[in-house]
Protein backbone atom coordinates (compact mmCIF):
# COMPACT_ATOMS: atom_id res chain seq x y z
CA UNK A 1 0.00 0.00 0.00
CA UNK A 2 1.71 3.24 -0.69
CA UNK A 3 1.71 6.38 0.16
CA UNK A 4 -1.19 8.49 -0.74
CA UNK A 5 -3.38 5.82 -2.08
CA UNK A 6 -6.14 5.76 0.53
CA UNK A 7 -7.71 3.04 1.99
CA UNK A 8 -7.46 -1.13 1.21
CA UNK A 9 -9.63 -3.58 2.29
CA UNK A 10 -8.02 -7.54 3.39
CA UNK A 11 -11.05 -10.26 3.43
CA UNK A 12 -11.17 -13.62 2.67
CA UNK A 13 -12.60 -14.96 -0.37
CA UNK A 14 -15.41 -17.93 -0.61
CA UNK A 15 -12.07 -20.19 -0.44
CA UNK A 16 -10.71 -18.90 2.14
CA UNK A 17 -7.84 -17.06 0.53
CA UNK A 18 -6.90 -13.68 1.86
CA UNK A 19 -7.14 -10.80 -0.94
CA UNK A 20 -6.20 -7.20 -0.18
CA UNK A 21 -7.92 -4.48 -2.43
CA UNK A 22 -8.38 -0.76 -2.82
CA UNK A 23 -10.81 -0.15 -0.91
CA UNK A 24 -13.09 1.90 -2.65
CA UNK A 25 -13.29 -1.53 -5.73
CA UNK A 26 -14.15 -4.10 -3.02
CA UNK A 27 -16.93 -1.89 -1.62
CA UNK A 28 -18.56 -1.66 -4.61
CA UNK A 29 -18.02 -5.12 -5.76
CA UNK A 30 -17.65 -7.65 -2.85
CA UNK A 31 -20.35 -9.14 -0.86
CA UNK A 32 -19.45 -9.10 2.62
CA UNK A 33 -22.16 -10.01 3.80
CA UNK A 34 -21.40 -13.91 2.01
CA UNK A 35 -17.55 -14.25 3.91
CA UNK A 36 -15.91 -16.07 6.64
CA UNK A 37 -14.31 -13.09 9.54
CA UNK A 38 -11.16 -11.95 8.39
CA UNK A 39 -10.19 -12.57 12.13
CA UNK A 40 -11.68 -14.68 14.85
CA UNK A 41 -13.29 -12.95 17.32
CA UNK A 42 -10.94 -13.02 20.81
CA UNK A 43 -11.52 -14.99 23.82
CA UNK A 44 -10.91 -12.65 26.46
CA UNK A 45 -10.39 -15.04 29.98
CA UNK A 46 -12.55 -14.23 32.91
CA UNK A 47 -15.67 -12.75 30.61
CA UNK A 48 -18.66 -14.65 31.55
CA UNK A 49 -19.78 -14.21 27.59
CA UNK A 50 -17.68 -15.25 25.12
CA UNK A 51 -17.71 -15.76 20.91
CA UNK A 52 -20.27 -17.64 19.46
CA UNK A 53 -23.16 -17.63 16.67
CA UNK A 54 -26.15 -15.46 16.22
CA UNK A 55 -29.41 -16.94 14.00
CA UNK A 56 -30.40 -14.41 11.87
CA UNK A 57 -34.34 -14.31 10.72
CA UNK A 58 -33.26 -12.06 8.14
CA UNK A 59 -30.79 -14.63 5.89
CA UNK A 60 -31.83 -18.35 7.87
CA UNK A 61 -28.17 -18.06 8.70
CA UNK A 62 -25.61 -17.67 11.70
CA UNK A 63 -23.40 -14.85 12.42
CA UNK A 64 -20.49 -14.79 14.26
CA UNK A 65 -20.92 -13.16 17.21
CA UNK A 66 -18.28 -11.40 19.49
CA UNK A 67 -19.98 -10.37 22.73
CA UNK A 68 -23.30 -9.69 24.56
CA UNK A 69 -23.24 -6.41 23.08
CA UNK A 70 -22.47 -7.50 19.92
CA UNK A 71 -25.30 -10.16 19.86
CA UNK A 72 -28.11 -7.35 21.54
CA UNK A 73 -26.68 -5.07 18.05
CA UNK A 74 -27.42 -8.21 15.57
CA UNK A 75 -30.91 -8.23 17.52
CA UNK A 76 -31.70 -5.02 16.69
CA UNK A 77 -30.50 -5.34 12.92
CA UNK A 78 -32.39 -8.89 12.47
CA UNK A 79 -35.23 -6.51 13.07
CA UNK A 80 -34.78 -3.97 10.79
CA UNK A 81 -36.99 -4.48 7.64
CA UNK A 82 -33.98 -2.48 5.28
CA UNK A 83 -31.67 -5.34 6.42
CA UNK A 84 -30.58 -7.79 4.22
CA UNK A 85 -27.20 -9.38 5.28
CA UNK A 86 -24.90 -9.21 8.05
CA UNK A 87 -21.24 -10.86 9.01
CA UNK A 88 -19.16 -10.87 11.72
CA UNK A 89 -15.11 -9.09 10.54
CA UNK A 90 -15.29 -9.83 7.55
CA UNK A 91 -12.89 -7.27 6.40
CA UNK A 92 -9.99 -5.71 7.63
CA UNK A 93 -9.30 -2.03 6.88
CA UNK A 94 -5.65 -0.52 6.08
CA UNK A 95 -4.62 3.16 5.59
CA UNK A 96 -1.45 5.26 6.34
CA UNK A 97 -1.10 7.59 8.83
CA UNK A 98 0.45 10.91 7.75
CA UNK A 99 3.56 10.02 8.97
CA UNK A 100 3.60 6.48 7.06
CA UNK A 101 2.93 4.79 9.47
CA UNK A 102 0.56 1.72 8.26
CA UNK A 103 -2.82 1.35 10.86
CA UNK A 104 -5.44 -1.51 10.64
CA UNK A 105 -8.67 -1.86 11.91
CA UNK A 106 -10.89 -4.98 12.10
CA UNK A 107 -14.87 -3.47 12.45
CA UNK A 108 -17.00 -6.02 14.25
CA UNK A 109 -19.79 -5.81 12.50
CA UNK A 110 -21.25 -5.13 8.94
CA UNK A 111 -24.87 -4.84 7.85
CA UNK A 112 -26.33 -4.80 3.91
CA UNK A 113 -29.24 -2.45 3.63
CA UNK A 114 -31.92 -2.79 0.45
CA UNK A 115 -30.60 -0.81 -2.15
CA UNK A 116 -26.82 -2.12 -1.75
CA UNK A 117 -25.59 0.35 1.00
CA UNK A 118 -23.61 -1.25 3.81
CA UNK A 119 -22.99 -0.28 7.95
CA UNK A 120 -19.59 -0.89 9.01
CA UNK A 121 -20.00 -0.98 13.10
CA UNK A 122 -18.25 -1.44 16.40
CA UNK A 123 -20.16 -2.31 18.94
CA UNK A 124 -18.45 -1.63 22.56
CA UNK A 125 -19.86 -2.87 26.09
CA UNK A 126 -19.40 1.04 26.83
CA UNK A 127 -18.68 3.62 24.53
CA UNK A 128 -15.05 4.35 26.10
CA UNK A 129 -14.11 0.93 25.58
CA UNK A 130 -11.15 0.50 23.51
CA UNK A 131 -9.71 4.13 24.19
CA UNK A 132 -7.92 6.51 22.04
CA UNK A 133 -6.51 3.70 19.43
CA UNK A 134 -10.28 3.02 18.97
CA UNK A 135 -11.51 6.56 18.80
CA UNK A 136 -8.99 7.36 15.97
CA UNK A 137 -9.93 4.20 14.24
CA UNK A 138 -13.23 5.39 14.11
CA UNK A 139 -12.14 8.38 12.51
CA UNK A 140 -11.03 6.83 9.93
CA UNK A 141 -13.26 3.78 9.41
CA UNK A 142 -15.55 6.79 9.34
CA UNK A 143 -14.17 8.61 6.37
CA UNK A 144 -13.16 5.39 4.10
CA UNK A 145 -17.56 4.65 4.47
CA UNK A 146 -18.17 8.28 3.49
CA UNK A 147 -16.12 7.76 0.43
CA UNK A 148 -18.60 4.58 -0.62
CA UNK A 149 -21.96 6.01 0.70
CA UNK A 150 -21.56 3.49 3.57
CA UNK A 151 -22.10 4.10 7.17
CA UNK A 152 -19.65 3.68 10.33
CA UNK A 153 -21.26 3.73 13.69
CA UNK A 154 -20.16 2.81 17.29
CA UNK A 155 -23.42 1.31 18.47
CA UNK A 156 -24.39 2.47 22.00
CA UNK A 157 -25.05 -0.32 24.67
CA UNK A 158 -29.13 -1.05 24.43
CA UNK A 159 -30.86 -0.11 27.68
CA UNK A 160 -31.21 -2.88 30.09
CA UNK A 161 -34.71 -3.39 29.47
CA UNK A 162 -34.76 -3.27 25.60
CA UNK A 163 -32.23 -5.30 25.47
CA UNK A 164 -34.08 -8.05 27.86
CA UNK A 165 -37.36 -8.09 25.27
CA UNK A 166 -35.51 -8.33 22.56
CA UNK A 167 -33.73 -11.56 24.12
CA UNK A 168 -37.09 -12.69 25.02
CA UNK A 169 -38.81 -12.18 21.66
CA UNK A 170 -35.76 -13.51 19.77
CA UNK A 171 -36.55 -17.04 21.31
CA UNK A 172 -39.70 -17.02 18.81
CA UNK A 173 -38.26 -15.21 15.77
CA UNK A 174 -37.89 -19.15 14.17
CA UNK A 175 -41.04 -19.56 11.18
CA UNK A 176 -41.32 -22.42 13.76
CA UNK A 177 -43.37 -19.75 15.92
CA UNK A 178 -45.42 -18.55 13.07
CA UNK A 179 -48.69 -21.22 14.14
CA UNK A 180 -50.71 -23.09 12.25
CA UNK A 181 -52.33 -21.75 9.15
CA UNK A 182 -55.01 -18.77 9.84
CA UNK A 183 -53.72 -18.58 13.43
CA UNK A 184 -50.99 -15.18 12.09
CA UNK A 185 -54.34 -13.66 10.61
CA UNK A 186 -56.20 -13.66 13.72
CA UNK A 187 -53.41 -12.53 15.41
CA UNK A 188 -53.20 -9.40 13.91
CA UNK A 189 -56.50 -8.81 13.31
CA UNK A 190 -56.64 -9.20 17.61
CA UNK A 191 -54.44 -6.55 18.02
CA UNK A 192 -56.10 -4.31 14.86
CA UNK A 193 -56.52 -1.77 18.04
CA UNK A 194 -54.06 -1.30 20.82
CA UNK A 195 -55.09 -3.40 23.79
CA UNK A 196 -53.49 -5.67 26.72
CA UNK A 197 -51.30 -7.84 25.20
CA UNK A 198 -53.81 -11.00 27.01
CA UNK A 199 -56.83 -9.40 25.85
CA UNK A 200 -55.93 -9.74 22.35
CA UNK A 201 -54.30 -12.88 22.90
CA UNK A 202 -57.76 -15.06 24.30
CA UNK A 203 -59.21 -13.38 21.79
CA UNK A 204 -57.60 -14.59 19.20
CA UNK A 205 -57.32 -18.78 20.75
CA UNK A 206 -55.74 -20.21 23.48
CA UNK A 207 -53.03 -18.32 25.21
CA UNK A 208 -51.07 -21.58 25.18
CA UNK A 209 -51.47 -21.89 21.44
CA UNK A 210 -51.49 -18.16 20.92
CA UNK A 211 -49.20 -16.18 23.02
CA UNK A 212 -45.75 -17.46 20.85
CA UNK A 213 -47.25 -16.55 17.72
CA UNK A 214 -47.52 -12.86 19.52
CA UNK A 215 -44.27 -13.14 20.46
CA UNK A 216 -43.60 -14.02 16.69
CA UNK A 217 -45.63 -11.52 15.55
CA UNK A 218 -43.64 -8.78 17.50
CA UNK A 219 -40.11 -9.89 16.60
CA UNK A 220 -41.09 -9.60 12.72
CA UNK A 221 -43.18 -6.12 13.29
CA UNK A 222 -46.92 -7.93 12.39
CA UNK A 223 -47.94 -5.86 15.38
CA UNK A 224 -46.54 -3.48 17.92
CA UNK A 225 -45.60 -3.15 21.46
CA UNK A 226 -43.56 -0.18 23.30
CA UNK A 227 -40.17 -2.15 24.13
CA UNK A 228 -38.48 0.04 26.10
CA UNK A 229 -40.89 -0.80 28.92
CA UNK A 230 -41.25 -4.03 30.28
CA UNK A 231 -43.10 -6.63 28.60
CA UNK A 232 -45.94 -7.98 30.96
CA UNK A 233 -49.94 -9.67 30.22
CA UNK A 234 -51.22 -5.75 30.28
CA UNK A 235 -49.01 -4.08 28.13
CA UNK A 236 -50.63 -2.52 25.30
CA UNK A 237 -50.03 -4.62 21.93
CA UNK A 238 -51.43 -2.61 18.70
CA UNK A 239 -51.01 -2.67 14.68
CA UNK A 240 -47.73 -2.54 12.77
CA UNK A 241 -46.92 1.35 11.95
CA UNK A 242 -47.86 2.63 14.95
CA UNK A 243 -45.95 5.92 15.86
CA UNK A 244 -43.69 4.77 18.30
CA UNK A 245 -43.60 1.13 20.13
CA UNK A 246 -42.56 -1.78 18.46
CA UNK A 247 -39.35 -0.09 16.50
CA UNK A 248 -35.78 -0.71 19.05
CA UNK A 249 -33.78 2.04 17.21
CA UNK A 250 -31.92 1.37 14.04
CA UNK A 251 -27.77 2.23 13.29
CA UNK A 252 -28.65 4.71 10.54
Amino acid sequence: MGRGSGFEAVFLDPVGQSVQQRWADAAMTVAFEELPAVSAFPVIPGRRWGPGLWWSATTGRHVAAGSNAMRAQLMVLDRDPDVTGFAGRPVRLLWREERGRVRSWVPQLFARYRGGTGLLADCPSHMEAGGDRAVKAAEAVSAACEGVGWIYRRLAPLDDVLAANLKWLAGYRHPRNAGRPGLMPAVVEAFARPRPLIEGVEAAGDPIEVLPVVFHALWHGRVTADLEAPLHERVLVGPAGRNGPGAAGGAR
